[in-house]
């Protein structure tokens, strides 16, 4: 019913939100009498503000047309490498003439990044893609919304998550180096485990970036949600069926407008400043503030529903019953064992500021992953950066992509003397402070 009467209303409010982007334009185009009245500036602003916070806001696109390789610009178009009813696999495929970018292309490691379920789209991770296309092929997970998915579709539980990644992993081939960007660190390290415990080949280096492995450090506000309510409190509050005018009709999801309210409340006081902040843009003729205002939430705004089987799935195995540290996690009747991981290495990256994946949690992994050398074992905390730091904006383009891109290709297990080279001095080494690793 909740999801049912949300859809009207935001049908309701959609000519309202038009109207407002009408009228806004209306008292600032400079050949409109409405542009020249006193105060002409604040009703424009006062009127796009409105039409934002009204409107509905659809999937963005990764808009990854080109990119920097050995100083050539080269063409980059998105292609669809595997189709799931769930997932996209997505390839940016580059395309050159140029022959010193085409041979260094040739020889460049594959990454498969395994973008987060977790109410925002793929397309959060674009600062990610655009700067790891410099040097590497780059697969990356698109997660479909699961309001667009026919009930026939059947089920999608966590174990599926798994399953999925272990099938992009096979499809791409044995080369292929993965980075899991927060809540896939926990099934991305079960795919690989029960990889490795089947004698299948594994990554030769995951690089896991804040996520919570173990969630009982250092809990967040969101990790103290997930423990402080039970099972049934999720199931009937935060789980509705998908109303008719969708292709998923009758689903049961957690729906993204629930998402993004939580998303909100955790610092309403910034998203007030900032759209104030906007507001004041608009009446200075601040564009160049004001789009980028318009560009972030775009992204932040639009959120995706997930399979209710899934998020049930992920409260009670990552954060009630801590089942991979805890080693009671069962995949398909096999035991997640990630101590069975021997061949790849390991980087684990945290934001010194995150409020969402608290510290240590990432870390963890080292202490699970027993199998794998300490010589090929690495972690990072990235001074001054929140969650999103760690994966998009200046911190993540200047401080963490440079370590990721070293280590990669130290372990690169299709470079002559990769293993030699993969020492601790060739790879990313701790901040320290007050004698501290960091």
């Amino acid at each position: 019913m909740l999801y049912q009467w949300y859809e009207t209303q935001r049908a309701l409010m959609s000519p309202f939100s038009e109207f407002a982007s009408a009228s806004a334009k209306l008292y600032n185009h400079p050949l409109s009498p409405f542009a020249h009245t006193p105060l002409s500036q604040r009703v424009s602003a006062m009127l796009d503000l409105m039409h934002r916070l009204a409107k509905e806001y659809e999937k963005p696109e990764f808009g990854i047309t080109s990119a920097d390789v050995c100083g050539v610009e080269v063409a980059v178009q998105q292609q669809v490498a595997l189709h799931q009813p769930f997932c996209r696999l997505l390839r940016f495929k580059r395309f050159t003439d140029d022959p010193v970018a085409l041979e260094r292309m040739k020889t460049q490691p594959t990454v498969l990044v395994v973008a987060p379920l977790s109410g925002h789209h793929s397309t959060l991770l674009r600062d990610t893609v655009r700067s790891l296309l410099q040097d590497h092929k780059v697969f990356i997970t698109d997660w479909t919304d699961a309001r667009m998915v026919p009930v026939e579709a059947g089920p999608f539980h966590l174990d599926d998550y798994v399953g999925y990644v272990r099938a992009f992993l096979r499809h791409i081939g044995p080369h292929t180096h993965v980075i899991s960007v927060c809540q896939p660190t926990v099934p991305v390290l079960a795919a690989v485990s029960l990889m490795a415990s089947a004698g299948e080949p594994t990554p030769p280096t995951l690089t896991m970036m804040g996520g919570p492995i173990d969630a009982r450090r250092s809990p967040t506000s969101v990790n103290n949600l997930a423990a402080n309510k039970s099972h049934h409190w999720f199931e009937n509050n935060v789980i509705y069926r998908v109303p008719p005018n969708f292709p998923g009709a009758g689903r049961r999801v957690y729906p993204g407008f629930l998402q993004h309210t939580g998303f909100v409340a955790m610092n309403p006081d910034r998203h007030l400043n900032s759209h104030y902040d906007y507001f004041l843009d608009l009446v200075r003729g601040d564009l160049e503030s004001a789009d980028s205002h318009r560009a972030f939430y775009d992204e932040y705004n639009a959120v995706l529903d997930m399979p209710a089987e899934y998020y049930l799935d992920t409260i009670r195995t990552v954060f009630q019953d801590f089942a991979l540290v805890n080693g009671t996690w069962v995949v398909d009747g096999a035991p997640v064992r990630p101590q069975d991981i021997r061949t790849s290495a390991l980087l684990t990256i945290e934001g010194e500021l995150d409020d969402i994946s608290g510290a240590g949690q990432t870390r963890a992994a080292h202490e699970l992953c027993t199998g794998i050398p300490k010589a090929r074992q690495f972690h990072y905390d990235v001074e001054g950066a929140g969650h999103y730091g760690i994966f998009s904006g200046r911190r993540w383009r200047e401080m963490v992509y440079p370590r990721v891109r070293d280590f990669i290709a130290a372990h690169d297990d299709r470079a002559p003397g990769a293993r030699a080279a993969g020492s601790r001095s060739a790879a990313p080494q701790p901040r320290r402070r007050n004698g501290r690793p960091r």
